[in-house]
């Protein structure tokens, strides 16, 4: 082969760089090395640093484990539904009150009955309730604000914003109210708690979950045409206002059942999500739910690696989160404005 040839074949021969490049613009593989990052975290966290039996280490944080995915599966997919729905990145399933919602059931629990009563209250039947109240609730404000023919997405939320601040207003009124030491074991309780669940709570949370997830598998060439805007939607043929009650419907259920379990977390799932949008670099809904979901069990699992092993829980990670997810908020409203 003479210089010349040699030369051009070079020259027309991708290199090493750029077809490492090729291949992470590919969102299999980039979907692939999350899922190896998540699978590498977690394994470190169950098998290095055990103080004792190796065995007994891992029946108890592979329930951490399962607790951090289940909540990053229902938060990261809830939200990027939420956002598809809406048509706005900064808006989360938060601001219809959820949160709010969930502090202010506890808090009259405490506040009617006392915090002997709360203490003392079965697990299951505290989850059963808050779950229910919590779905039931929802499921009652988008039948009435969007059922309705004249009904709209921003009348819903802008109702919802409203609720949201009428139950923090209520719930700090009634704390205020509260015994110190009935105020110290609800201010406790409003922390979430990522660490060793309850198995049983986490096993119907997981069902929960696990239902929402199989029921949202249909629809998701469905959100592809919903993030394109409704009247774009109702003109391929979708019927938009069933189509959108399903989805909060499920939106409802995996919150819920998220934050029954381990308590609000605020922000969590607009970092998660927008983490999402600019790693998976693409709109479909096929990579984005996943890589949401593989997003955030990496943030938790490794902000709650970074607690243990570097600052010895000189934190808690809910803290850390809400105080981080407020600067993005922040950072996200500055540089994009609410659309």
């Amino acid at each position: 082969m003479s210089t010349e040839t040699l030369a051009t074949a070079t020259s027309t021969s991708p290199g090493p760089r750029r077809r490492l490049r090729s291949a992470l613009s590919n969102p299999a593989t980039r979907l692939s090395l999350l899922g190896a990052i998540a699978l590498g975290l977690a394994a470190v966290y169950l098998i290095t640093d055990v103080p004792g039996s190796l065995l007994f280490a891992l029946k108890i944080r592979s329930l951490t484990v399962l607790a951090m995915l289940l909540v990053a599966v229902a938060v990261g997919v809830s939200t990027v539904i939420f956002h598809t729905i809406t048509q706005n990145r900064i808006l989360t399933p938060s601001i219809m009150g959820f949160d709010a919602f969930y502090v202010l059931i506890s808090t009259g629990i405490v506040f009617f009955f006392g915090s002997a009563t709360f203490l003392g209250a079965n697990e299951l039947l505290l989850w059963a309730v808050q779950v229910l109240v919590m779905v039931a609730f929802s499921v009652f404000l988008f039948t009435w604000l969007f059922g309705g023919k004249r009904r709209s997405i921003h009348l819903m939320l802008l109702v919802g914003i409203v609720l949201g601040t009428f139950f923090r207003s209520l719930t700090e009124w009634m704390q205020r109210m509260l015994d110190p030491l009935d105020f110290q074991v609800l201010s406790d309780a409003m922390f979430a708690s990522l660490t060793r669940p309850d198995k049983t709570l986490l096993m119907l949370s997981g069902i929960l979950v696990v239902l929402g997830c199989a029921r949202l598998v249909p629809l998701v060439r469905l959100l592809d045409v919903l993030s394109l805007g409704e009247p774009a939607a109702v003109g391929l043929g979708v019927n938009h206002r069933r189509t959108v009650m399903t989805l909060f419907l499920i939106v409802s259920i995996m919150i819920a059942a998220s934050t029954a379990l381990v308590g609000p977390i605020l922000f969590f799932g607009l970092i998660v999500a927008n983490l999402a949008y600019s790693y998976a670099a693409t709109f479909r809904h096929r990579w984005t739910l996943p890589t949401a979901a593989l997003v955030g069990f990496i943030c938790l699992l490794g902000g709650q690696l970074v607690l243990e092993r570097i600052f010895s829980f000189g934190g808690s990670l809910s803290m850390i989160i809400e105080f981080s997810g407020g600067l993005f908020f922040l950072y996200l409203v500055l540089r994009k404005g609410a659309r």
